[in-house]
């Protein structure tokens, strides 16, 4: 009889592998002595672990069973996760018409911060000198892709950050393109400050400036996406026709200045400055400014501006950007409008009602005990896939979600028709921009309109035209997780965009009551 094959001898179980010791965490970059002084001692005892935060087992239980595979419980202690920086952190984004110097500023300005190093800068020089584009070897930093570099536009928003001594900042570098103006509004949407970047050189402003120019378009765009102070760096004064002219200077002031209060930035909310994003003039230090400017560089200016007021205590608020799958475990990328991101959360990804867990929480790359309102986070999940988590869903907590609708009642100030549909009736279909959510949608009714230039009121219009303020009823052509203006302002702004072009921009006044 056939010899009967011995079973293999089982494997030897693997031990649990000891858990690695906390690192060290650096020093706090210049932070108050006390802190650096505590961390320091930190770093240099070896701590007992601390117990874990507030997760209680059976709900670890409750959420490992609704989990796949490769996805994370959340890790570490609180010891080694890190506490965020306490000083503020601001989004900047950099808007402005085509060709006025956006990306070579932002790149000039992380070189100055020291946040790209002089052998990176030579490679780009001469990556700029091969394509006989010698300028552009500073806007390499922020554009990145083969096709950006080629063309010399931006097309998607490109983002970096730096510090200064009081504040930390993300510089959102938005494409000045008229074909990308919804990549645009994406950006701007989660700006706090934003700097509008406006050519002095002879022509360039007034192809900018004029009607179809981005200079208009952007600025206004910018104020319906909440961004509350404006800094209008009039860029290239370094040019042989500008020769930091004082005239052209107060030419272009002159001529920004009652548009924008038009548009409805009041006086203390925008400020001037001259500068050239190449040489580096009056960004971090005066260079070869003229004597006649006597105002603070452009640093300084985005270094005195306050932070916009956020709340830590009410309901997390997270418009989602992008979800991905980095080395098994599924990310979520967004900015915290409201609230405070911890790890062991439990939140509800709407419109989708799907329920899921923070594993952690990182910024920049590294693990935090929470995030507040403001900044710009990284979230491990678990119990989701990459594909619940899309542009525009917005992430908030079980206890208190979001409303999903799909309609409301809105204010609208109408801004620009197409010329073959020159007014505004209801039926009319346009897309929509909320936050990062972009969605077809439909005015249903128009209830009263009012005109800007003698404040005349109409009870049921059969239509509006261009500047004129209306309140209507919009429809969507699916559910999208919205708030009413007067909620979370974020979630409760909206610009309407057809054919290329913005006609109109608003706020949501009022949501469907839930039966």
């Amino acid at each position: 009889p056939p010899a009967v094959e011995e079973p293999a001898p089982a494997p030897p179980t693997p031990e649990p592998e000891a858990p690695k010791p906390a690192e060290p965490a650096p020093p706090a970059p210049k932070a108050t002595e006390e802190v650096a002084e505590d961390w320091e001692k930190e770093a240099n005892e070896e701590k007992a672990p601390e117990p874990a935060p507030v997760v209680e087992e059976d709900e670890w239980d409750e959420a490992e069973e609704g989990q796949g595979e490769g996805e994370a419980r959340p890790q570490g202690k609180d010891g080694e996760r890190k506490i965020p920086d306490p000083r503020p952190h601001l989004n900047i984004v950099f808007i402005g018409h085509v060709d006025a110097g956006k990306s070579t500023t932002c790149g000039n300005i992380l070189f100055l911060s020291g946040c790209v190093d002089e052998r990176t800068i030579e490679k780009y020089m001469k990556e700029a000198k091969d394509k006989n584009r010698e300028s552009w070897f500073l806007a390499y930093i922020m554009d990145t892709s083969e096709e950006e570099k080629a063309k010399g536009k931006t097309v998607e928003v490109g983002r970096a950050a730096f510090e200064t001594p009081n504040k930390r900042f993300t510089v959102l570098d938005a494409p000045g393109h008229k074909s990308y103006v919804p990549n645009m509004i994406s950006g701007a949407s989660q700006a706090d400050v934003g700097v509008l970047i406006i050519s002095a050189r002879k022509g360039e402003f007034e192809t900018g400036f004029e009607k179809g120019g981005q200079t208009c378009e952007h600025a206004l765009l910018a104020k319906t996406l909440g961004v509350d102070k404006l800094v209008l760096g009039i860029n290239k004064m370094d040019d042989p026709s500008v020769g930091w002219a004082k005239e052209r200077y107060d030419e272009i002031e002159k001529k920004m200045t009652p548009f924008l209060k038009q548009k409805g930035f009041k006086e203390d909310q925008f400020m001037f400055l001259p500068m050239s994003g190449l040489t580096g003039d009056n960004i971090k230090e005066r260079k070869s400014t003229p004597d006649w400017y006597t105002g603070p560089t452009l640093l300084d200016m985005i270094d005195k501006i306050d932070p916009p007021s956020r709340s830590k205590e009410l309901p997390l608020r997270i418009p989602m950007l992008d979800g991905f799958k980095d080395m098994g475990s599924v990310m979520a990328i967004g900015k915290v409008e409201q609230g405070t991101v911890k790890p062991g959360q439990k939140v509800t990804i709407m419109p989708i009602g799907h329920k899921c867990t923070i594993a952690a929480v990182y910024i920049k790359d590294e693990e935090m005990q929470y995030a507040v309102a403001g900044e710009n986070v990284t979230l491990k999940m678990s119990g989701c896939t990459e594909t619940e988590l899309c542009k525009g869903f917005v992430m908030a907590e079980q206890s208190n979600p979001v409303k999903v609708v799909s309609k409301f009642k809105a204010q609208l100030q109408v801004i620009e028709l197409p010329e073959e549909r020159p007014v505004l009736t209801s039926g009319y279909k346009a897309v929509m921009h909320a936050h990062v959510a972009a969605e077809e949608c439909e005015i249903l009714k128009l209830y009263e309109s009012m005109s800007m230039k003698d404040r005349k009121k109409e009870k049921n219009p059969r239509f509006v035209r261009i500047d004129q303020v209306v309140t209507c009823s919009i429809s969507l052509a699916r559910p999208t997780a919205l708030d009413a203006f007067t909620g979370v302002q974020q979630l409760g702004r909206f610009t309407l965009r057809d054919e290329g072009r913005t006609i109109a921009i608003g706020k949501i006044t009022e949501l469907p009551k839930e039966k």
